[in-house]
């Protein structure tokens, strides 16, 4: 027996489908990840527990075998990160029929990139956080100023406005002799710079030479702006890179960071999940996307954080 002309299908209540909303909100999830994307990614997903022990061994040194004596037995207590499962976000939009009824189908797409941006945004907040306790520092005491990348980041200094100064050439070769000095692996080493420093380093002629950065064409810095690649260090632009505040409580200034992936880690056990339920008592449908995670600092010495202008 045929249908009528006024039945629901699949296609005119595409907005109810679950489905349709999580794949959406995962790619904007995806898409405006910075620091997660480039830091430790355990998948825990599906797995009980509240805390994980992450095993930290301390590296040991070769010795020199003398004739006719034991080998030099190497005993060490070995140590372990602890990363809680405690970072729980949701994301809620209650949708009235009249707005469903009545609304372009432009909304859902908002609202979805809205929920990826928002749980991406929140991530990589509670990663840049971390920023503060490197190089065995307490509330960035282990920061330094980007000129140089040797003098101590000091929030009382000039009549307590700070010290912070932009990134310079020499500046950032410091930052990579730190990293070089802890035996920190060469690959896999990232700048994440706010806004600012991309405007500060494309207007130094070193970054931006095609000598220097490779690249010809229209992938060249000279023609579209873009930061790539400083002395093998991938660069990426984050407008939300913690901000550090000097003791006048008023002078601000940004944490610029590079950093090797074993710095920190992220472990998710719930990935962005969308839910969606009719309530009648509002004659809408809400929709619900949330996530549970944790993050944490791996190794201490694996990141140098540079106090920037805002």
């Amino acid at each position: 027996m045929a249908l009528g002309s006024n039945h629901t299908t699949k296609t005119s209540a595409a907005t109810f489908v679950p489905e349709v909303w999580s794949d959406e909100v995962i790619a904007s999830f995806k898409s405006n990840l910075v620091l997660a994307n480039l830091v430790k990614n355990m998948n825990h997903a599906g797995k009980k527990g509240d805390t994980i022990h992450i095993p930290a061994p301390i590296r040991g040194d070769a010795s020199q075998k003398t004739a006719e004596n034991q080998v030099n037995l190497i005993s060490n207590t070995e140590g372990e990160v602890l990363v809680s499962i405690d970072k729980h976000f949701e994301y809620s939009r209650l949708i009235e029929d009249i707005v469903e009824t009545q609304a372009l189908n432009s909304l859902r797409q908002f609202y979805t990139d809205d929920a990826g941006f928002a749980l991406a945004k929140r991530a990589d907040t509670d990663l840049g956080n971390l920023f503060g306790g490197f190089q065995g520092g307490t509330n960035y005491s282990g920061a330094i100023v980007g000129s140089d990348g040797v003098t101590g980041w000091d929030p009382s200094a000039n009549s307590n406005t700070g010290n912070g100064s932009a990134l310079t050439d020499a500046g950032i070769r410091k930052m990579i002799q730190t990293l070089d000095d802890e035996d920190v692996p060469m690959s896999q080493r990232y700048l994440v710079i706010p806004p600012v420093e991309k405007a500060n380093l494309l207007g130094i002629d070193r970054f931006t030479e095609q000598a220097f950065v490779g690249e010809v064409g229209g992938a060249n810095s000279i023609r579209n702006g873009r930061v790539g690649n400083v002395y093998g260090v991938e660069v990426y632009v984050s407008s939300n890179v913690p901000t550090i505040t000097a003791d006048d409580s008023s002078t601000n200034y940004r944490a610029a960071s590079m950093f090797h992936e074993s710095a920190m880690v992220l472990i998710t056990q719930v990935s962005p999940r969308t839910q969606t339920q009719y309530k009648q008592e509002y004659l809408g449908d809400l929709l619900t996307v949330d996530m549970l995670y944790g993050v944490n600092e791996l190794r201490d010495n694996a990141a140098v954080v540079a106090a920037v202008p805002s």
